[in-house]
Protein backbone atom coordinates (compact mmCIF):
# COMPACT_ATOMS: atom_id res chain seq x y z
CA UNK A 1 0.00 0.00 0.00
CA UNK A 2 1.11 3.26 -0.59
CA UNK A 3 1.89 5.06 2.71
CA UNK A 4 2.78 9.31 2.47
CA UNK A 5 3.65 11.36 4.90
CA UNK A 6 3.89 15.43 5.72
CA UNK A 7 6.61 16.04 8.62
CA UNK A 8 6.98 19.83 9.34
CA UNK A 9 9.07 21.27 11.76
CA UNK A 10 7.20 23.02 14.47
CA UNK A 11 9.06 26.02 13.83
CA UNK A 12 6.25 28.58 12.82
CA UNK A 13 3.35 28.96 10.41
CA UNK A 14 2.73 26.87 7.28
CA UNK A 15 4.79 28.17 4.21
CA UNK A 16 3.87 27.62 0.80
CA UNK A 17 6.62 25.02 -0.08
CA UNK A 18 5.69 23.26 2.85
CA UNK A 19 2.05 23.67 1.93
CA UNK A 20 2.37 22.55 -1.54
CA UNK A 21 4.63 19.66 -0.58
CA UNK A 22 2.02 18.55 1.83
CA UNK A 23 -0.73 18.91 -0.65
CA UNK A 24 1.31 16.75 -3.70
CA UNK A 25 2.13 14.62 -0.55
CA UNK A 26 -1.63 13.90 0.15
CA UNK A 27 -2.77 13.67 -3.86
CA UNK A 28 -0.48 11.01 -4.10
CA UNK A 29 -1.71 8.50 -1.39
CA UNK A 30 -5.34 9.54 -2.14
CA UNK A 31 -4.80 9.08 -6.39
CA UNK A 32 -3.52 5.78 -5.40
CA UNK A 33 -5.99 4.72 -2.56
CA UNK A 34 -2.97 4.99 0.31
CA UNK A 35 -2.70 6.32 3.67
CA UNK A 36 -1.65 10.47 4.74
CA UNK A 37 0.43 10.52 7.67
CA UNK A 38 1.20 13.12 9.71
CA UNK A 39 4.23 13.03 11.39
CA UNK A 40 5.80 16.56 13.94
CA UNK A 41 9.41 16.51 13.57
CA UNK A 42 10.71 18.49 16.55
CA UNK A 43 13.69 17.19 17.87
CA UNK A 44 15.36 20.26 16.85
CA UNK A 45 14.04 21.71 20.39
CA UNK A 46 16.04 25.48 20.44
CA UNK A 47 14.15 26.71 16.89
CA UNK A 48 10.75 25.24 18.07
CA UNK A 49 8.00 28.03 18.35
CA UNK A 50 5.56 27.74 21.07
CA UNK A 51 2.05 27.18 19.58
CA UNK A 52 3.46 26.32 16.14
CA UNK A 53 1.92 22.19 16.85
CA UNK A 54 -1.41 23.89 16.49
CA UNK A 55 -0.69 25.73 13.79
CA UNK A 56 0.51 22.95 11.73
CA UNK A 57 -2.82 21.19 12.76
CA UNK A 58 -5.20 24.44 11.99
CA UNK A 59 -3.26 24.70 8.39
CA UNK A 60 -3.80 21.25 7.65
CA UNK A 61 -7.45 21.22 8.35
CA UNK A 62 -7.93 24.57 6.90
CA UNK A 63 -6.20 23.57 3.39
CA UNK A 64 -8.91 20.54 3.49
CA UNK A 65 -5.98 17.96 3.85
CA UNK A 66 -7.31 15.78 6.16
CA UNK A 67 -4.47 12.75 7.07
CA UNK A 68 -5.14 9.19 7.85
CA UNK A 69 -2.56 9.08 10.79
CA UNK A 70 -1.53 11.94 12.95
CA UNK A 71 -0.71 13.16 16.56
CA UNK A 72 -4.23 14.43 16.67
CA UNK A 73 -5.44 11.58 15.37
CA UNK A 74 -4.05 8.46 16.59
CA UNK A 75 -2.96 5.78 14.35
CA UNK A 76 -1.30 2.12 14.57
CA UNK A 77 2.13 3.49 13.82
CA UNK A 78 2.30 6.53 16.74
CA UNK A 79 3.66 8.10 18.22
CA UNK A 80 3.68 10.88 15.49
CA UNK A 81 5.54 13.12 17.54
CA UNK A 82 9.09 12.60 17.18
CA UNK A 83 10.23 13.96 20.73
CA UNK A 84 7.63 11.14 22.01
CA UNK A 85 9.32 8.62 20.21
CA UNK A 86 12.62 9.51 21.85
CA UNK A 87 13.43 5.87 23.61
CA UNK A 88 13.57 4.25 20.12
CA UNK A 89 16.38 6.27 18.55
CA UNK A 90 19.29 4.89 20.67
CA UNK A 91 18.28 1.33 20.24
CA UNK A 92 18.64 1.84 16.69
CA UNK A 93 22.25 3.90 16.84
CA UNK A 94 22.92 1.21 19.01
CA UNK A 95 22.22 -1.83 16.14
CA UNK A 96 23.76 0.93 13.64
CA UNK A 97 26.88 1.36 15.68
CA UNK A 98 27.44 -2.83 16.13
CA UNK A 99 26.74 -2.92 12.43
CA UNK A 100 29.98 -0.48 11.56
CA UNK A 101 27.48 2.71 10.51
CA UNK A 102 28.23 4.84 12.92
CA UNK A 103 30.45 5.00 16.29
CA UNK A 104 30.47 7.30 19.64
CA UNK A 105 32.18 10.57 18.76
CA UNK A 106 33.91 12.19 22.59
CA UNK A 107 35.13 15.30 20.77
CA UNK A 108 34.50 18.68 22.34
CA UNK A 109 33.32 21.70 20.86
CA UNK A 110 36.47 23.62 21.31
CA UNK A 111 38.13 20.53 19.40
CA UNK A 112 35.84 20.82 16.70
CA UNK A 113 36.17 24.49 16.18
CA UNK A 114 39.61 24.23 15.87
CA UNK A 115 39.36 21.92 13.36
CA UNK A 116 37.01 23.74 11.52
CA UNK A 117 39.07 27.10 11.93
CA UNK A 118 42.14 25.38 10.41
CA UNK A 119 40.54 23.54 7.60
CA UNK A 120 38.90 27.45 6.40
CA UNK A 121 41.88 28.92 7.11
CA UNK A 122 43.66 26.10 4.15
CA UNK A 123 40.65 27.13 2.18
CA UNK A 124 38.87 23.61 2.18
CA UNK A 125 35.43 22.67 3.37
CA UNK A 126 35.23 21.34 6.85
CA UNK A 127 34.94 17.23 7.42
CA UNK A 128 35.16 15.56 9.98
CA UNK A 129 38.09 13.91 10.69
CA UNK A 130 36.99 9.90 12.04
CA UNK A 131 38.86 10.57 14.88
CA UNK A 132 37.02 8.94 17.62
CA UNK A 133 36.19 5.92 15.17
CA UNK A 134 39.75 5.15 15.41
CA UNK A 135 39.20 4.75 19.53
CA UNK A 136 40.30 1.34 21.16
CA UNK A 137 36.98 -0.58 21.77
CA UNK A 138 37.91 -0.82 25.54
CA UNK A 139 38.44 3.26 25.72
CA UNK A 140 35.08 3.44 24.04
CA UNK A 141 33.64 1.64 26.70
CA UNK A 142 35.06 2.90 29.18
CA UNK A 143 34.26 6.20 28.60
CA UNK A 144 30.70 5.33 28.23
CA UNK A 145 30.31 3.41 31.03
CA UNK A 146 31.54 6.86 33.08
CA UNK A 147 28.66 8.48 31.23
CA UNK A 148 31.00 10.74 29.28
CA UNK A 149 29.02 13.60 27.18
CA UNK A 150 29.05 12.05 23.19
CA UNK A 151 27.29 12.14 20.07
CA UNK A 152 26.75 9.35 17.38
CA UNK A 153 28.06 9.87 14.03
CA UNK A 154 26.94 8.18 11.10
CA UNK A 155 30.32 6.47 9.30
CA UNK A 156 30.70 7.00 6.15
CA UNK A 157 32.97 5.20 3.68
CA UNK A 158 36.01 7.14 2.45
CA UNK A 159 35.59 5.29 -0.95
CA UNK A 160 32.82 4.26 -3.42
CA UNK A 161 29.85 6.10 -4.27
CA UNK A 162 26.35 6.62 -2.65
CA UNK A 163 23.53 7.03 -4.74
CA UNK A 164 19.79 6.92 -4.91
CA UNK A 165 16.98 6.83 -7.21
CA UNK A 166 14.66 9.87 -7.56
CA UNK A 167 10.81 9.97 -9.61
CA UNK A 168 11.96 12.88 -10.43
CA UNK A 169 15.67 13.59 -10.95
CA UNK A 170 16.22 10.02 -12.13
CA UNK A 171 19.82 8.40 -10.59
CA UNK A 172 21.90 10.33 -8.47
CA UNK A 173 25.20 9.27 -7.33
CA UNK A 174 27.98 10.92 -4.94
CA UNK A 175 31.65 10.37 -4.10
CA UNK A 176 31.53 8.78 -0.78
CA UNK A 177 34.67 11.15 -0.21
CA UNK A 178 32.80 14.25 -0.40
CA UNK A 179 30.36 13.40 2.50
CA UNK A 180 30.76 13.71 6.24
CA UNK A 181 30.03 11.95 9.34
CA UNK A 182 27.26 13.67 9.93
CA UNK A 183 26.01 13.41 13.95
CA UNK A 184 22.60 11.18 14.06
CA UNK A 185 22.15 10.86 18.30
CA UNK A 186 22.90 14.54 19.88
CA UNK A 187 24.53 15.17 23.29
CA UNK A 188 21.04 15.57 24.60
CA UNK A 189 20.10 12.38 23.03
CA UNK A 190 17.80 13.44 20.18
CA UNK A 191 18.03 12.28 17.23
CA UNK A 192 18.74 14.70 13.84
CA UNK A 193 16.90 14.81 11.32
CA UNK A 194 19.32 12.97 9.45
CA UNK A 195 18.93 9.64 11.59
CA UNK A 196 15.09 10.14 12.89
CA UNK A 197 13.28 10.31 9.73
CA UNK A 198 14.94 7.41 8.39
CA UNK A 199 14.18 5.44 11.57
CA UNK A 200 10.77 6.80 11.36
CA UNK A 201 9.76 6.65 7.61
CA UNK A 202 11.07 2.44 8.10
CA UNK A 203 8.82 2.20 11.41
CA UNK A 204 5.81 3.83 9.94
CA UNK A 205 6.59 1.81 6.63
CA UNK A 206 6.47 5.03 4.36
CA UNK A 207 6.43 3.75 0.57
CA UNK A 208 6.45 7.69 -0.55
CA UNK A 209 8.89 10.22 0.42
CA UNK A 210 8.06 13.73 -1.21
CA UNK A 211 10.28 16.36 0.06
CA UNK A 212 12.04 19.58 -1.69
CA UNK A 213 14.93 19.48 -3.52
CA UNK A 214 17.25 20.78 -0.66
CA UNK A 215 17.15 17.38 0.65
CA UNK A 216 18.82 16.15 -2.45
CA UNK A 217 22.07 16.16 -1.43
CA UNK A 218 21.51 14.49 1.81
CA UNK A 219 19.40 11.72 0.39
CA UNK A 220 22.47 9.69 -0.42
CA UNK A 221 23.53 9.44 3.36
CA UNK A 222 20.20 8.43 3.99
CA UNK A 223 20.22 5.33 1.73
CA UNK A 224 23.76 4.39 3.74
CA UNK A 225 21.83 4.13 6.62
CA UNK A 226 18.94 2.14 4.75
CA UNK A 227 21.49 -0.11 3.64
CA UNK A 228 23.57 -0.90 6.74
CA UNK A 229 20.02 -1.66 8.21
CA UNK A 230 19.36 -3.95 5.57
CA UNK A 231 16.08 -1.70 5.67
CA UNK A 232 13.65 -1.43 1.94
CA UNK A 233 14.46 2.25 0.39
CA UNK A 234 11.41 4.14 0.10
CA UNK A 235 10.73 5.60 -3.51
CA UNK A 236 11.89 9.36 -3.14
CA UNK A 237 10.41 12.12 -5.11
CA UNK A 238 12.56 15.68 -4.52
CA UNK A 239 10.48 18.50 -5.39
CA UNK A 240 11.91 21.56 -6.82
CA UNK A 241 11.97 24.73 -5.09
CA UNK A 242 8.85 27.24 -5.22
CA UNK A 243 10.52 30.97 -6.30
CA UNK A 244 9.54 34.42 -4.89
CA UNK A 245 11.19 35.12 -8.24
CA UNK A 246 13.94 34.21 -10.46
CA UNK A 247 16.42 34.96 -8.02
CA UNK A 248 15.11 34.35 -4.57
CA UNK A 249 12.99 31.48 -3.18
CA UNK A 250 10.10 32.15 -1.00
CA UNK A 251 10.92 33.14 2.30
CA UNK A 252 8.64 34.48 5.66
CA UNK A 253 12.06 36.28 6.14
CA UNK A 254 11.13 38.58 3.30
CA UNK A 255 8.14 39.46 3.96
CA UNK A 256 6.73 36.51 1.78
CA UNK A 257 3.44 35.15 2.71
CA UNK A 258 2.19 32.04 4.76
CA UNK A 259 -0.79 29.71 3.97
CA UNK A 260 -2.44 31.71 7.37
CA UNK A 261 -1.69 35.04 6.13
CA UNK A 262 -3.18 34.45 2.75
CA UNK A 263 -6.28 33.10 4.24
CA UNK A 264 -6.07 35.80 6.83
CA UNK A 265 -6.05 38.39 3.41
CA UNK A 266 -9.14 37.57 2.51
CA UNK A 267 -7.54 35.07 -0.28
CA UNK A 268 -9.88 31.47 -0.73
CA UNK A 269 -9.00 28.27 0.60
CA UNK A 270 -9.59 26.70 -2.48
CA UNK A 271 -8.06 28.87 -4.77
CA UNK A 272 -5.02 29.05 -2.84
CA UNK A 273 -4.90 25.15 -3.30
CA UNK A 274 -5.67 25.16 -6.63
CA UNK A 275 -2.96 27.68 -7.53
CA UNK A 276 -0.31 26.13 -5.41
CA UNK A 277 -1.57 22.38 -7.12
CA UNK A 278 -0.16 24.06 -10.70
CA UNK A 279 3.31 25.13 -8.86
CA UNK A 280 5.78 22.39 -10.44
CA UNK A 281 2.18 19.98 -11.83
CA UNK A 282 1.25 19.84 -14.90
CA UNK A 283 -2.69 18.57 -15.77
CA UNK A 284 -0.71 18.26 -19.54
CA UNK A 285 -3.66 19.73 -20.83
CA UNK A 286 -5.04 23.27 -20.89
CA UNK A 287 -7.70 23.25 -17.81
CA UNK A 288 -6.40 25.66 -14.96
CA UNK A 289 -9.42 25.33 -12.30
CA UNK A 290 -9.63 21.92 -10.48
CA UNK A 291 -11.20 21.39 -6.94
CA UNK A 292 -9.23 19.63 -4.03
CA UNK A 293 -11.62 16.47 -5.12
CA UNK A 294 -10.99 17.04 -8.85
CA UNK A 295 -6.96 17.26 -7.95
CA UNK A 296 -6.91 13.85 -5.92
CA UNK A 297 -8.43 12.16 -9.08
CA UNK A 298 -6.00 13.28 -12.42
CA UNK A 299 -2.35 14.11 -9.89
CA UNK A 300 0.00 11.92 -10.79
CA UNK A 301 4.19 11.73 -10.53
CA UNK A 302 4.41 12.47 -14.13
CA UNK A 303 2.93 15.59 -14.61
CA UNK A 304 5.35 17.09 -12.02
CA UNK A 305 8.51 18.68 -13.41
CA UNK A 306 12.14 19.74 -12.29
CA UNK A 307 12.30 23.43 -13.42
CA UNK A 308 11.42 25.93 -10.03
CA UNK A 309 8.32 27.89 -9.96
CA UNK A 310 8.06 31.34 -9.70
CA UNK A 311 5.06 32.02 -6.99
CA UNK A 312 3.32 35.37 -9.26
CA UNK A 313 1.05 37.04 -6.47
CA UNK A 314 -0.59 38.86 -8.83
CA UNK A 315 -1.85 35.41 -10.35
CA UNK A 316 -2.86 33.59 -7.47
CA UNK A 317 -4.89 37.73 -6.82
CA UNK A 318 -6.49 36.83 -10.34
CA UNK A 319 -6.93 32.97 -9.48
CA UNK A 320 -8.84 34.16 -6.62
CA UNK A 321 -11.29 36.63 -8.38
CA UNK A 322 -12.51 33.45 -10.56
CA UNK A 323 -13.18 31.92 -7.72
CA UNK A 324 -14.51 34.42 -5.85
CA UNK A 325 -17.23 35.35 -9.33
CA UNK A 326 -17.95 31.58 -8.96
CA UNK A 327 -19.58 32.08 -5.24
CA UNK A 328 -23.44 32.05 -4.82
CA UNK A 329 -24.67 35.28 -3.66
CA UNK A 330 -25.27 33.60 -0.31
CA UNK A 331 -21.54 32.16 0.32
CA UNK A 332 -20.21 35.98 -1.11
CA UNK A 333 -22.65 37.66 1.87
CA UNK A 334 -20.88 35.10 4.59
CA UNK A 335 -17.65 35.30 3.32
CA UNK A 336 -17.62 39.30 2.88
CA UNK A 337 -19.28 39.85 6.33
CA UNK A 338 -16.77 40.13 8.20
CA UNK A 339 -14.88 42.30 5.74
CA UNK A 340 -17.89 44.86 5.72
CA UNK A 341 -18.09 45.01 9.17
CA UNK A 342 -14.81 46.36 9.53
CA UNK A 343 -15.80 49.68 7.60
CA UNK A 344 -19.71 50.05 7.90
CA UNK A 345 -22.47 49.45 10.64
CA UNK A 346 -24.11 46.64 9.30
CA UNK A 347 -27.35 48.20 11.24
CA UNK A 348 -27.38 51.02 8.97
CA UNK A 349 -26.08 49.67 5.93
CA UNK A 350 -28.11 46.98 3.60
CA UNK A 351 -25.30 44.47 3.27
CA UNK A 352 -27.46 41.81 1.17
CA UNK A 353 -27.53 44.68 -1.97
CA UNK A 354 -23.53 45.83 -0.76
CA UNK A 355 -22.89 42.22 -1.20
CA UNK A 356 -24.53 42.27 -5.17
CA UNK A 357 -22.80 45.58 -5.98
CA UNK A 358 -19.13 44.16 -4.65
CA UNK A 359 -19.52 40.57 -6.09
CA UNK A 360 -17.85 40.59 -9.50
CA UNK A 361 -15.61 43.57 -8.39
CA UNK A 362 -13.76 41.68 -5.35
CA UNK A 363 -10.46 39.75 -5.74
CA UNK A 364 -9.46 39.40 -2.56
CA UNK A 365 -11.43 40.41 0.43
CA UNK A 366 -8.97 42.36 2.09
CA UNK A 367 -9.75 45.30 -0.14
CA UNK A 368 -13.39 45.06 0.51
CA UNK A 369 -13.58 47.60 3.48
CA UNK A 370 -11.57 50.26 1.42
CA UNK A 371 -14.20 49.71 -1.43
CA UNK A 372 -16.96 50.69 1.08
CA UNK A 373 -15.45 52.63 3.85
CA UNK A 374 -16.74 55.89 1.85
CA UNK A 375 -20.42 55.23 2.91
CA UNK A 376 -19.37 55.34 6.65
CA UNK A 377 -17.65 58.86 6.21
CA UNK A 378 -17.81 61.31 3.19
CA UNK A 379 -14.00 61.54 2.08
CA UNK A 380 -11.93 65.01 1.42
CA UNK A 381 -11.83 65.00 -2.59
CA UNK A 382 -10.59 67.84 -4.98
CA UNK A 383 -13.59 69.42 -7.20
CA UNK A 384 -10.64 68.53 -10.02
CA UNK A 385 -12.64 65.07 -9.59
CA UNK A 386 -15.71 66.30 -11.60
CA UNK A 387 -13.67 66.62 -14.69
CA UNK A 388 -14.49 63.45 -17.19
CA UNK A 389 -13.93 64.17 -20.93
CA UNK A 390 -16.29 61.10 -21.81
CA UNK A 391 -18.66 62.69 -19.91
CA UNK A 392 -17.94 66.00 -21.11
CA UNK A 393 -17.93 66.92 -17.19
CA UNK A 394 -16.10 69.38 -15.37
CA UNK A 395 -17.16 71.31 -11.89
CA UNK A 396 -19.33 73.66 -13.25
CA UNK A 397 -21.04 71.34 -15.64
CA UNK A 398 -21.56 69.49 -12.14
CA UNK A 399 -22.60 72.67 -10.04
CA UNK A 400 -25.41 72.77 -12.61
CA UNK A 401 -26.24 69.30 -12.29
CA UNK A 402 -26.01 69.15 -8.27
CA UNK A 403 -28.29 72.11 -8.18
CA UNK A 404 -30.85 71.09 -10.36
CA UNK A 405 -31.08 67.59 -8.68
CA UNK A 406 -30.77 68.73 -5.30
CA UNK A 407 -35.32 69.59 -5.46
CA UNK A 408 -35.83 66.92 -7.21
CA UNK A 409 -34.08 64.67 -4.48
CA UNK A 410 -35.54 66.58 -1.82
CA UNK A 411 -39.15 65.64 -3.08
CA UNK A 412 -38.80 61.86 -2.62
CA UNK A 413 -40.44 59.94 -0.19
CA UNK A 414 -40.31 56.51 -1.19
CA UNK A 415 -36.72 56.53 -1.36
CA UNK A 416 -36.10 53.08 -3.04
CA UNK A 417 -32.99 52.13 -5.99
CA UNK A 418 -36.53 51.79 -8.55
CA UNK A 419 -38.29 55.24 -7.55
CA UNK A 420 -34.84 56.66 -7.21
CA UNK A 421 -33.89 55.75 -10.36
CA UNK A 422 -37.24 56.21 -12.13
CA UNK A 423 -37.41 60.01 -10.60
CA UNK A 424 -34.13 60.81 -11.53
CA UNK A 425 -34.36 60.02 -15.26
CA UNK A 426 -37.53 61.94 -15.89
CA UNK A 427 -35.96 64.88 -13.97
CA UNK A 428 -32.61 64.35 -15.86
CA UNK A 429 -35.02 63.98 -19.82
CA UNK A 430 -37.23 67.01 -18.61
CA UNK A 431 -34.23 68.94 -17.83
CA UNK A 432 -32.79 68.48 -21.33
CA UNK A 433 -29.24 66.92 -19.37
CA UNK A 434 -27.68 64.47 -20.37
CA UNK A 435 -27.54 61.14 -18.35
CA UNK A 436 -23.81 61.17 -17.67
CA UNK A 437 -23.85 64.91 -17.45
CA UNK A 438 -25.79 64.09 -14.08
CA UNK A 439 -24.64 61.08 -13.00
CA UNK A 440 -21.28 61.22 -12.66
CA UNK A 441 -20.92 64.39 -10.66
CA UNK A 442 -23.52 62.99 -8.40
CA UNK A 443 -21.59 59.91 -7.84
CA UNK A 444 -18.59 62.22 -7.27
CA UNK A 445 -20.75 64.81 -4.79
CA UNK A 446 -22.16 61.49 -2.61
CA UNK A 447 -19.14 59.50 -2.80
CA UNK A 448 -16.24 61.75 -2.98
CA UNK A 449 -14.38 58.71 -5.16
CA UNK A 450 -14.23 58.17 -9.00
CA UNK A 451 -14.18 54.43 -8.52
CA UNK A 452 -17.10 52.54 -6.34
CA UNK A 453 -19.39 49.64 -6.46
CA UNK A 454 -22.40 50.70 -7.98
CA UNK A 455 -23.29 54.21 -9.27
CA UNK A 456 -25.11 57.29 -8.31
CA UNK A 457 -28.40 55.55 -7.65
CA UNK A 458 -26.90 52.12 -5.75
CA UNK A 459 -24.86 54.56 -3.72
CA UNK A 460 -28.06 56.91 -2.83
CA UNK A 461 -30.00 54.38 -2.05
CA UNK A 462 -27.36 53.06 0.65
CA UNK A 463 -26.82 56.30 2.03
CA UNK A 464 -30.27 57.15 2.37
CA UNK A 465 -32.40 60.62 1.41
CA UNK A 466 -30.92 62.66 4.94
CA UNK A 467 -26.75 61.43 3.83
CA UNK A 468 -27.26 61.70 0.53
CA UNK A 469 -28.42 65.48 0.78
CA UNK A 470 -26.39 66.48 3.47
CA UNK A 471 -23.57 65.35 1.22
CA UNK A 472 -25.16 66.67 -1.99
CA UNK A 473 -25.34 70.19 0.20
CA UNK A 474 -21.28 69.99 1.34
CA UNK A 475 -20.39 68.89 -1.92
CA UNK A 476 -22.09 72.21 -3.84
CA UNK A 477 -20.78 74.47 -0.97
CA UNK A 478 -17.45 73.17 -1.95
CA UNK A 479 -17.76 73.95 -5.75
CA UNK A 480 -19.50 77.46 -5.25
CA UNK A 481 -15.77 77.70 -3.46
Amino acid sequence: MVRTRFAPSPTGYLHLGGLRTALYTYLYARKMGGRFILRIEDTDQEREVPGAVQKIYDSMHQAGLTYDEGPDVGGDFGPYIQTERRDLYPKYAQELVEKGGAYPCFCTKERLDQARAEAEAKGETYKYDKHCLHLPKDEVQQRLAAGEPHVIRQNVPLTGTASFDDALYGHVEVDCATLDDNVLIKGDGLPTYNFANVVDDHLMQISHVMRGTEYLSSAPKYNLLYEAFGWEVPTYVHLPVVMRDSSRKLSKRYGDPSFEDLLDMGYLRDAIINFIALLGWSPRSEREFFTLDELEQVFDLDGLNKSPSIFDMNKLTWFNGEYIRKLSPEAYLEAATPWLKQALDETKFDFVRIAQLLHNRTEVFKDVPEMVDFLSEMPAFDNELYTHKKMKTDPAVALNALQAMRPVLSGITDWTEENLHSTLMSAIAEAGMKNGQVLWPLRIAISGKASTPGGAIEIAYLLGKDETLRRMDQSIAQLNG
